[in-house]
């Protein structure tokens, strides 16, 4: 290509005179080799700019250079722009690393695909995007002793994660709120197996509590979905709550238009926050309130620290300090 020799390692072997498995070795740094030897390789490999092709790469490092992303496999989570962000972060320092991503889809009870990549060597470690409770892809993770990082707290000891901090985020917007006059909120929120809802959960409820407001007496709705979101609406309105909250942004867009229907006003009538911050609710009208967290670091993270793990590094779990309360019309 533009006049230049690309070099294979067949290439290398037969212009030095030496076998293939003699370049491998000198590229990997593995097996007996003369230190002159894997000089002489490692010196014309320099001096003509050879990289190792993917499948040469892996034959040397008895590893395949790809990393698995586990995410979740319902249609419309796949849709929630954190996970689109997430494995944006994972991407870009698995390509600093010369790794690439296979994306594998969480079937819930099922394990066929997660399992199909680990039997036929795909993947020398894995990501999972979402913690949940229970999980049989995290049991087939373990089982197998994959290298693994989960996105997400989770209480097993022997998986590392890498989370936000967000209990303590719910907990400050929750206060914050409530600081400005408002006694009756209702939360509303998504699958209690999912760890992030639970935490989010006791974010609310301990901000609550340290208002002298009994969590007890504030209204909590969990394991919402579409088919259910019009009568948690409707109850948190009946019973009087000043103030909704929805633990992320697809429960908050799936209650905005809910309020529309009913001839809701927000701010005026309710104000709205949510949990999870996206670009949809900063441009609809009212801008919502809510926490912004860094998802695309979030995915970096965890790739830095299942690297660390691959190379034999240190690896350790993580939770990422920064977040933001971004205050917005539905809550004037």
């Amino acid at each position: 290509m533009n006049g230049k020799q690309v070099y294979t390692i067949e290439d290398v072997a037969r212009a030095l005179g030496v076998s293939k498995t003699t370049v491998s070795r000198a590229i990997s740094g593995k097996g007996r080799l003369s230190a002159e030897t894997r000089r002489r390789v490692l010196d014309f490999i320099e001096a003509h700019n050879f990289r190792p092709n993917a499948v040469a790469r892996s034959l040397a490092h008895s590893r395949t250079f790809n990393l698995g992303l586990v995410l979740p496999g319902e249609e419309q989570d796949i849709d929630v722009a954190f996970f689109h962000a997430c494995m944006l972060g994972v991407s870009q320092v698995a390509s600093e690393h010369d790794y690439d991503v296979l994306a594998v889809m969480d079937g819930g009870e099922s394990t066929r695909q997660i399992e199909r990549i680990i039997d036929n060597h795909k993947v020398d470690g894995v990501i999972v995007a979402r913690s949940t409770d229970h999980s049989p892809v995290q049991s087939i993770l373990r089982q197998r002793k994959i290298p693994s990082v989960i996105v997400g707290c989770t209480q097993d000891p022997d998986m590392l994660y890498v989370d936000n901090r967000n209990q303590e985020a719910c907990r400050d917007l929750t206060a914050l709120l409530i600081s400005r006059g408002m006694r009756r909120l209702a939360l509303l929120g998504g699958d209690e197996s999912y760890t992030v809802n639970r935490s989010r959960r006791q974010g609310f409820l301990e901000a609550c509590r340290q208002a002298g407001l009994p969590g007890e007496e504030q209204l909590v709705i969990m394991n919402i979905d579409s088919a259910k979101v019009a009568s948690a609406v409707a109850r948190s309105l009946e019973q009087g709550a000043e103030c909704i909250l929805c633990t992320d942004d697809y429960i908050c867009n799936l209650a905005l238009p809910q309020l529309r229907e009913l001839g809701v006003r927000i701010p005026e009538d309710v104000k709205v926050a949510s949990f999870y911050d996206n670009t949809l609710l900063e441009h609809v009208l009212p801008s919502v309130t809510s926490l912004r967290f860094d998802a695309v670091e979030l995915g970096r993270a965890a790739c830095r620290e299942l690297l660390n793990l691959l190379e034999g590094r240190e690896a350790h779990s993580r939770v990422l300090p920064a977040y933001q309360m971004v205050l917005r019309d539905s809550t004037k």
